[in-house]
């Protein structure tokens, strides 16, 4: 990996952690639920929508009996994470594929143990959730596990929590920001100036163009979106205000 490459990752890494509080112990959470379901078996993850492979690389740095899958449908995330990833030679596997097609299951060979996500479906609409939910149980194995976590904004029926979630996040974003983390935009404008990478922007912007993240959803619908796409068990296993891992066993 490059030291431009490096330092990409890093500073994404800091962007998140700016608009994410405690992102390292949500990515534990997720961590935790592989070790005591795969501890001492070889297993296969797909991480949707991986992005430049944060999560990816946590799990196959923590499991050294352990694949990944990473599925991104963002030409220029997915560049930084073929970059930055050699190391881990074939136990990661790239993959372009859109989650709102049909077909993206075909790019994972069935069954795998674990579907991971991080900060990434609230991008699709209620009803094209639900269905990624239950392509993703066809994927699993049985006692096969999905864990998704993101923001699962509270509604009106929340509001004292709802005004705490919002104070701790902006809590949050000026104390990271202070300390010198990169915002969002900002990153984005070094990503473009990237020599083998900046020219993909004109490709990502066509594949978006149209696609706005979706209206924020609260927990409750994230269950019943598990439900409906069959998994015989759903709930949380980590929360911190409105940022949640939910989770499925199919």
């Amino acid at each position: 990996m490059s030291a431009e490459i490096s330092e990409l990752v890093r500073q994404w890494d800091d962007q998140q952690a700016a608009y994410i509080a405690d992102r390292e112990k949500r990515f534990d959470a997720i961590l935790d639920v592989l070790e005591l379901q795969y501890a001492h078996t070889p297993f296969t993850v797909v991480d949707l929508a991986c992005g430049p492979g944060s999560l990816s690389a946590r799990i196959l740095e923590k499991f050294k009996h352990a694949s990944v899958v990473g599925i991104d449908y963002d030409p220029m995330l997915l560049e930084v994470a073929r970059q930055s990833s050699t190391r881990f030679g074939d136990r990661l596997q790239l993959v372009d594929a859109d989650l709102l097609s049909t077909d993206w299951p075909t790019s994972v060979t069935a069954p795998v143990q674990a579907i991971v996500s991080t900060t990434a479906l609230h991008w699709l609409q209620p009803q094209q959730l639900v269905e990624v939910y239950r392509q993703c149980r066809e994927l699993l194995s049985p006692d096969g596990v999905l864990l998704n976590g993101d923001h699962f904004r509270f509604d009106s029926r929340s509001p004292v929590i709802g005004r705490w979630a919002k104070a701790h996040d902006e809590q949050t974003q000026r104390s990271a920001f202070a300390a010198g983390a990169p915002e969002w935009d900002s990153w984005w404008e070094e990503l473009r100036a990237t020599p083998g990478i900046g020219p993909l922007t004109d490709e990502r912007e066509r594949r978006f163009a149209g696609r706005d993240a979706t209206a924020p959803t609260a927990v409750d619908f994230q269950l019943a979106a598990l439900a409906q796409a069959g998994f015989r068990e759903s709930g949380t296993v980590w929360q911190l205000f409105d940022d949640y891992v939910v989770y499925g066993v199919r």
